[in-house]
């Protein structure tokens, strides 16, 4: 055979062999869909493992479970979210949040950049069509009971994650960050890792630097309208003493200001040790939504920022005592309801969801939020005496944050 015919022919060979090549990739978006029980682009690799009955039975669990969750939860937040939010900043905050971008969509679709920030690591997911024997079927197994909580009661519980997303193969925030953009409809399109050095300046990229109090994943996706939107996730200690030495608050403050969501978090800021954080979110928010779990109160200027109660007070669970807020009880006295549940009180006539919106700093003109109820200003009240709950039975692994 003549020597350039076998050049023509070798050329062939490898521009049809390159196609074949890039099939064979496992992209992000593919792993999250898998993950998520949602079949993967034909030409992925990780097609042939959804003929097994372990991924069969995984997406069929998270078929009902997130089926149920959206009629259920989040379509009602949309819709009150659509209601009452006029004109939400492009950035959302949600500290405290561990990797729940589910909620943070929920409440605040229409942001393009969400900062989430938690202590649990950002951790990893490998090839998963490299997993040792029975490694797949465990990994699917420990994703379902990590989001055993969340999908039933709105928030995650720490001891859970932290022994059922051990692996070093497939661990930490990422799976489930992965679950919640698929099952979201969100298309990953890059993941990348992240550090902050301590002035809040960002790396970006495999060789980040390994000296870094705030390490996380910067993940670019995006919904059927096709728009790019940045989610980033940070493991980083939200302590006083630990946004000192992190520059974690500088980098969230060149996105600022933005909107907040804060629920479940332990009544952490309505003590001393996290103060700067908490001023933070008062000073960088321009509306803020809460549980009673978030920021007491007290703490919110009457003058600055108008008070749109939603729901029922009950006070706090016996988990948490001493966190009664007369004056949240005197809020929430003239609460609009809602037809869904967030926070420790889950249950959907237990919830209270607090909108606070903050007024221009002359204190005139319009805040952003929709038509609403009449505002409420928070006036302290003689204490009344505490409204003695309905026990809320735990379910068998409860662990609270």
């Amino acid at each position: 055979m003549p020597l350039f015919v076998r050049m023509l022919t070798l050329a062939a060979s490898l521009l049809l062999a390159a196609p074949a090549a890039r099939a064979a990739e496992v992209t992000a978006d593919d792993t999250a869909r898998f993950l998520a029980g949602m079949a993967p682009s034909a030409e992925s690799p990780l097609t042939p493992l959804t003929k097994s009955p372990a991924w069969q039975r995984h997406a069929r669990f998270f078929d009902s479970a997130f089926g149920q969750l959206e009629q259920r939860q989040l379509s009602k937040i949309r819709a009150w979210s659509d209601a009452n939010l006029a004109a939400p900043k492009p950035t959302m905050f949600y500290m405290f949040s561990g990797p729940d971008f589910l909620y943070a969509d929920a409440f605040y679709g229409k942001a393009t950049t969400y900062v989430l920030s938690a202590l649990e690591p950002p951790g990893n997911v490998a090839d998963l069509t490299r997993l040792p024997p029975g490694g797949l079927s465990a990994a699917l197994a420990n994703v379902e009971h990590s989001l055993q909580s969340i999908l039933s009661f709105s928030f995650f519980i720490t001891k859970n994650m932290k022994t059922d997303l051990h692996a070093s193969q497939v661990g930490g925030t990422l799976p489930i960050l992965y679950v919640f953009l698929a099952r979201s409809g969100k298309t990953v399109r890059d993941v990348k890792p992240v550090t902050l050095d301590d002035n809040g300046t960002l790396a970006v990229g495999t060789d980040v630097s390994a000296r870094s109090n705030a390490r996380g994943i910067r993940i670019l996706f995006a919904g059927p309208d096709r728009v790019e939107k940045t989610l980033y996730y940070f493991s980083t200690d939200l302590s006083n003493s630990g946004v000192k030495a992190s520059g974690f608050l500088k980098f969230c403050a060149t996105l600022a200001p933005g909107n907040s969501l804060i629920k479940s978090a332990s009544y952490l800021m309505h003590g001393g040790n996290f103060t700067t954080v908490r001023n933070f979110i008062l000073a960088n928010s321009a509306t803020i939504i809460q549980d009673d779990s978030g920021i007491p109160l007290t703490y919110y200027n009457a003058k600055k920022w108008r008070f749109f109660p939603f729901g029922r007070y009950l006070g706090p669970i016996d988990k948490f005592p001493g966190r009664y807020q007369a004056s949240y009880a005197q809020l929430f006295s003239r609460a609009q309801p809602i037809d869904f549940g967030i926070g420790y009180r889950w249950r959907t006539h237990e919830s209270n969801v607090l909108l606070s919106v903050k007024l221009p700093d002359d204190g005139t003109g319009a805040a952003e939020a929709a038509a609403a109820p009449e505002e409420i200003a928070p006036a302290p009240p003689p204490r009344p005496r505490p409204r003695k709950p309905r026990p809320l039975p735990p379910p068998p692994f409860w662990f609270w944050r």
